[in-house]
């Protein structure tokens, strides 16, 4: 029974698999342990309620390996840090999660893919994917970093097959790739051309004992700034909906369909100042809150992600009309919530709600701050012999590409920021672009610019100061071509200042673009928009409106990625290497890497 139905494609029916999929078309519903619901048998009881464990988790990223991250827990004797991730431990800790009763469902709120560590990018996620498939996991609603390769890239992610929508080559283990065994869901994904979903819109499991049948209905949403996140190429033909008017507009239909139980999973998410085990809505903000403000109260639980936080909260203590139970799991597989519904058979509603956060203890490590040993202060969990061994397979094909030595450092090189919003990192990313593309025949390039959220992770160097393949794969991931083109200064004023003003770039969250040494700016936040830039100097000269300047920048800042709409104008455009490859020829003529100057910008607050 516990057999999976119905995905759909943009590209027509496809054939039968091994995990009995049946296309039902764009709009459709996915059915979990489907079925008709058995009838009573003769003197058998009615249960009076049903125990549902819904699992959750969030912005897992790829990473199928321990993250050595940890997280502190009070006990009797004092704070204790505790191991977590790993997706073989994660799997283990799923596995346990089920063990507690009979009817279970398992979601993701998106990110499960996309900014992933090598093991897993390197083989444009399909590890990832197919460790998953060994959880048996049900629906995952998919987040802005699915679509980091393209929404192409993403239907083949769940449906399968070896074609190639990007620089890399896929099937480079499994030939072909079977793709996921879980239902992909985005209600306010939309096609522009049809108006059809991009992937379905929800999902439904049945859960039956004693010939009572509960049904829990999922809607899957995709935050609506996606597309200011990811390369506007990657999303073109698609259009992003509200999220709580496309979630209110199904609950309906759900309804309709026999859903008793409503469970909105959304990658958009808050932040609250509550501690990883504590259950309140303490301190909750962000970009989720105006959401659930606008959600209907039919729903139960909103399962949340994108901002990396953990948290359980009920939503009814920040509003009495809206008694949502809200949770987030983190990051990268160091915790998964537990969330119990208890329903009345009666009714067919949630009569009781109550979740945690439990942590994936995994194996010790030795970090930046010393030894992290396993605790018997929380459970910990074995790694599962099947995750384990794609885990394992994965890693082999990808350590002689990683352990290769790039150059050194004279330094840890970090994305953090000074007060004029620069970091090293940036900064040594934008040298290395520009020396990539200065020579004529490269393009001619006289100025870089880089985006932080490109950056997916500091630099350090080994004791020796040995930088290697791995670390930069690490920092840059995604695979971007670089592009150089023709842009005037007042262009590159226009895109200096959407740093400040454009989209999601806002005075009190800049995303501020790093730049290569011998261009220099000031920038002043009490101006108003549009004059809050001044003094561009590029090579010692004052840089004019009217001066023709070459510039090159990735392939997603020059589709207007991050919101700098501003850089996809100019002329003359060339596109180049990969960024990676601009960074590895860096270090290898220049080890060992000194750290930039962080003088290139003057700001003003």
């Amino acid at each position: 029974m516990r057999r999976l139905l119905a995905q759909t494609s943009l590209v027509g029916l496809r054939r039968a698999r091994s995990a009995a999929w049946v296309a039902l078309g764009a709009a459709g519903i996915v059915l979990a342990g489907c079925g008709t619901p058995a009838a009573p048998s003769p003197g058998e009881a009615v249960p009076a309620h049903l125990d549902i464990t819904l699992i959750g988790f969030n912005d897992l990223h790829g990473n199928m390996e321990p993250p050595r991250m940890a997280h502190t827990v009070q006990t009797p004797s004092g704070p204790v840090a505790v191991p977590a991730g790993g997706m073989a431990y994660f799997a283990s800790a799923i596995a346990a999660l089920k063990a507690r009763g009979p009817h279970h469902a398992v979601v993701s709120a998106g990110d499960m893919v996309g900014a992933s560590p090598l093991v897993s990018s390197l083989f444009l996620d399909e590890p990832t994917i197919e460790a998953v498939n060994e959880m048996h996991i049900d629906f995952n609603a998919v987040g802005n970093h699915e679509f980091d390769r393209g929404w192409r890239e993403l239907l083949r992610l769940q449906h399968g097959g070896c074609e190639k929508f990007t620089t890399r080559q896929p099937c480079q283990i499994s030939q072909p790739f079977a793709g996921a065994r879980f239902g992909f869901l985005a209600a306010n994904t939309v096609r522009v051309e049809d108006g059809r979903t991009l992937l379905p819109a929800t999902g439904l499991k049945r859960f039956t004992q004693g010939g009572a049948t509960v049904t829990l209905g999922v809607i899957g949403l995709t935050l609506q700034a996606t597309p200011t996140m990811v390369s506007p190429s990657g999303v073109a033909g698609l259009r992003f909906e509200d999220e709580a008017a496309t979630a209110n507009a199904l609950i309906p239909q759900l309804r309709a369909q026999g859903a008793d139980v409503i469970a909105v999973v959304i990658h958009e998410g808050g932040n609250t100042t509550a501690g990883v085990q504590e259950t309140s809505c303490a301190g909750l903000s962000g970009d989720i809150v105006p959401i659930l403000e606008r959600l209907d109260p039919a729903v139960d639980v909103v399962v949340s992600g994108h901002t990396h936080q953990a948290y359980v909260c009920d939503y009814s203590r920040v509003n009495p009309a809206k008694p949502f139970l809200l949770t987030s799991a983190g990051q990268y597989g160091t915790l998964l919530t537990d969330i119990q519904l208890r329903v009345d058979t009666r009714t067919r509603r949630v009569v009781s709600k109550t979740a945690r956060n439990v942590i994936v203890q995994g194996e010790a490590f030795t970090g930046s701050q010393g030894r992290v040993p396993m605790t018997a202060a929380v459970p910990a969990f074995g790694a599962d012999p099947k995750v384990q061994k794609i885990i394992d397979t994965y890693r082999a094909a990808a350590v002689p590409l990683a352990q290769r030595p790039m150059g050194q450092a004279v330094a840890p090189l970090r994305r953090r920021l000074t007060p004029s919003l620069e970091s090293a990192l940036g900064n040594l990313v934008a040298d290395a672009q520009l020396e990539a593309t200065r020579a004529a025949e490269s393009g001619g390039a006289q100025l870089s610019l880089m985006n932080p959220g490109g950056l997916r992770a500091d630099l350090v160097p080994d004791e020796q100061g040995v930088v290697r393949y791995g670390q930069l794969f690490a920092v840059q991931p995604f695979g971007n071509q670089l592009v150089v083109k023709t842009l005037t200064g007042a262009q590159i004023k226009a895109a200096l200042e959407q740093q400040f003003a454009s989209g999601g770039n806002t005075v009190q969250r800049p995303r501020v673009l790093s730049v290569s040494r011998g261009f220099s700016y000031q920038f002043d936040l009490s101006e108003p928009a549009g004059a809050r830039i001044s003094r561009m100097v590029l090579h010692g000269v004052p840089l004019q409106g009217d001066t023709p300047v070459r510039v090159v920048m990735s392939s997603y800042l020059d589709s207007g990625g991050d919101n700098f709409t501003a850089l996809t104008e100019g002329r003359d455009r060339l596109v180049g290497g990969l960024d990676l490859d601009a960074l590895e020829a860096y270090f290898r003529t220049h080890s060992p890497v000194a750290l930039p100057a962080t003088d290139r910008i003057t700001g003003a607050r």
